[in-house]
This record gives structure tokens, C-alpha cells and sequence, in this order.
């Protein structure tokens, strides 16, 4: 048996205790729950086959009792002994995908990003469209492109336009960007033909991931009219290994912003679900932006029940993400069509002028957030570097 020893300054104390898949010494993947600077194989710890799996999907169908016992049982166990060849140095494992991704919704969530996107392509009219304060804007993405952090993002291809040309050309995205986000996992589904009200969030959904949603914007303006986003969005959607269950966020919870006009009856939250939480957006190693999550208009309860009002069935393992997250302040701005205003503002990287991303550009999305007893927990990051389109 042996101790982990956490040091009191960690984000993944056991305030946290974030669960993810992991493989060491070239076994094959299971879950683990990430302590300090340790990963604890719960398979081993905790004797529980449900855990030798590569996936998070069998633990987060069990339910919300068993997430609350897991917890429990879990941090018993790391604040007293585990059994040695349970527990590996984070810096010898190797994370993938935690979950099984069943499908993927993609929100547009804060008021500061949709009124500077409406500000840049609509210049003359109002920022936010008619229904923007009356639900939650999304769409339907790719669950199949949904890759783990330090997976690279090839460059894609596709139509472009630009304002100036006559007809559009065919070739590697010449304005690809970020979205920094988070990104929601349900546990437990609802069948079709019913609603998730916004009271069921916190049994429904398991927990939190960074997501950084990468956006082919000449791509994305070509196509999205009349129907929306495709292929400047699906080509890829990086999350972060860990996820910080739901359980360890009750600290981090503050009101969403004033809501005028008073949402509709299935969208009212009788406690906040909004999340006071800090992200940092780096380019190329240089922190760039720092996003303040706490400024979003719609909750993720409010997402979900939006998601499912239709009657639209949820399932283990959906991921469903907020969309942008951006503040007042131009530091605040968690993609780079704002950052730069368009490509107009340039920003400084490496003492030199940038608007998108350039081929071996790499991009680092952190986050932390308030746990309980006063602590910071920690969601790990999200990373990827940009590889040149294919063929070019």
C-alpha cells in the first residue's frame, strides 16, 4: 500500500478528483481519477471491472447514486492508502479520449461573442438576432471528429470566397481559428419523445471538459447560409482528457446574467446554474486572452433542456458545448475573428503581427475555477498544434 501525497497548492486535489482513460506501461486503456501529480488506476483501487474499460461511458450510465458513491469511496481512498500498483506519475501515462462520444451539439451561448460577430457581419443592423435572447442559439456537429487534446488538426480544405473574387476556390483554409469553450457530458440520456427540465441538470449530466472548437472561418462563411455551419466546423473539436464531474463544481455555481426579457417557462432555473470559471487562451506559448466563463448568458441547465425540448432523445456520452466563451473587455475574447476584430487587429505573437492560425502554430485552452474550502481545481488543458492541409 502507499500514500499520495498532494500538495495543499493543487488543482487536482480532492476538491477535485477529475476521472479520465488512461493506458501505462502498454496495457490497455482504463478509467482513472487524476490526484496531484498521480493517476489511480480505480479498476485495481477500487476492484470494480466497470473501471477496466476505455471509456468513461458503463461508469457514467450507472447514475448519479453511483457517481456520488464513487466520489465518496474515491477520495477515502486517496486521503488513506491505495494499493501500489494502482497508482502511476501522471508524467508516465498516456490520456485518450475519455468518452465515447454518442453526439455533439454545439452552443452559442454568450452575449459578448454573438454581439461582436454580429457587429463584424452586420455591421448596420442590430448585433443580436430576434431570437438570441429567447433561447439558446445551436447547431448539430460531428461527434466523430472529437479528438483528445494533443491530437494535431490538420489544416482543412474546402470552398472559400473571399469578399473581393468572382467565384469561390478550392484549398486549405486560409482563416482557420479557435473557439475556446466548455463542453458538458451527459451521464445518464432521456428517450425520445421527452424533455429534460432544467431542474434534472445536476442527475443528468456527469461533468465538465475544456473544448477548443476549431473554425475554418473563410469555409464557414461560404456555406453557412441558409443552413447553418458544416464543413468549416466538423473537421475537428479538441477536448481535455479530464473531466471535472459535476459534483466538484457546487463552489464554482453564480448566477447566469440578468436574463431581459424572462425566458420561457421550460428555461427558468429556479437555482443558477451559472459557473464562475477562468480560462486562458495561449498562442504559440503566449497567453493571448483570458475568458471569463461566469459571463455567459445560457446555462448549460438551460442548454439541455433547450437540446431536448423538441423531444430530441440524449444519450450516455453526448457532449454538448457552450460555444464561445468571451467577456467585455477585448483581453476577455475567446476566438481570434474577435481577438483581431476580423483580421483588421492584428495581435503581437512572438514579436510578430497575427490574425489565424498559421501552420505549426500551436494552441493551449486552461481553466480553473473555485472548489470547495476555499481550493482552486483545475481542468487540465486542452491542446493542438496545426498541421499543414493535405496535399499542400
Amino acid at each position: 500500500m502507499t500514500r499520495i501525497e498532494i500538495p495543499r497548492d493543487s488543482l487536482f486535489g480532492t476538491e477535485n478528483l477529475p476521472y479520465g482513460v488512461f493506458s501505462a506501461d502498454g496495457a490497455e486503456p482504463r478509467v482513472g481519477v487524476r490526484a496531484g501529480d498521480s493517476v489511480v488506476d480505480l479498476a485495481v483501487a477500487l476492484g470494480d471491472e466497470i473501471f477496466a474499460r476505455p471509456t468513461l461511458n458503463a461508469f457514467m450510465a450507472r447514475g448519479y447514486d453511483f457517481w456520488v458513491e464513487t466520489r465518496r469511496r474515491v477520495t477515502e481512498l486517496v486521503t488513506g492508502e491505495v494499493p501500489g500498483e494502482a497508482v502511476h506519475p501522471v508524467e508516465r501515462v498516456r490520456t485518450h479520449l475519455p468518452v465515447e462520444v454518442a453526439d455533439y451539439v454545439d452552443f452559442y451561448a454568450s452575449e459578448h461573442h454573438a454581439s461582436n460577430l454580429g457587429r463584424l457581419f452586420r455591421p448596420d443592423a442590430e448585433p443580436l438576432l430576434p431570437n438570441w435572447k429567447h433561447l439558446p442559439v445551436g447547431y448539430h456537429g460531428r461527434a466523430g471528429t472529437v479528438v483528445v487534446s494533443g491530437t494535431d488538426i490538420v489544416r482543412p480544405s474546402g470552398q472559400r470566397k473571399a469578399p473581393g473574387e468572382d467565384a469561390p476556390s478550392f484549398g486549405g483554409s486560409r482563416r482557420l481559428d479557435i473557439e475556446a469553450e466548455l463542453g458538458f457530458l451527459v451521464g445518464t440520456g432521456s428517450p425520445l419523445g421527452s424533455a429534460v427540465p432544467v431542474a434534472e441538470f445536476s442527475r443528468r449530466v456527469f461533468g465538465a471538459v475544456l473544448v477548443n472548437d476549431w473554425s475554418a472561418r473563410d469555409i464557414q462563411a461560404w456555406e453557412y447560409v441558409p443552413l447553418g455551419p458544416f464543413l468549416g466546423k466538423s473537421f475537428a473539436t479538441s477536448i481535455s482528457p479530464w473531466v471535472v464531474p459535476l459534483l466538484a463544481l457546487e463552489a464554482a455555481r453564480v448566477p447566469t446574467p440578468a436574463q431581459v426579457p424572462e425566458p420561457l417557462p421550460y428555461l427558468r432555473e429556479s437555482e443558477p446554474w451559472g459557473l464562475d470559471i477562468d480560462l486562458s487562451v495561449s498562442w504559440n506559448g503566449e497567453e493571448v486572452s483570458r475568458p471569463p466563463y461566469r459571463e455567459m448568458y445560457w446555462s448549460p441547465a438551460q442548454m439541455l433542456a433547450h437540446l431536448t425540448v423538441n423531444g430530441a432523445s440524449s444519450r450516455t456520452g453526448d457532449l454538448y458545448a457552450s460555444g464561445t466563451i468571451s467577456g467585455p473587455e477585448k483581453a476577455q475574447r475567446g476566438a481570434f475573428i474577435e481577438l483581431t476584430w476580423g483580421g483588421k487587429e492584428p495581435v503581437l505573437v512572438g514579436g510578430a503581427e497575427r490574425t489565424f492560425l498559421e501552420d505549426g502554430d500551436e494552441v493551449v485552452i486552461s481553466a480553473t475555477a473555485p472548489g470547495a474550502k476555499g481550493t482552486r481545481i483545475g481542468f487540465g488543458e486542452v491542446r493542438g498544434r496545426v498541421l499543414p492541409a493535405t496535399g499542400a
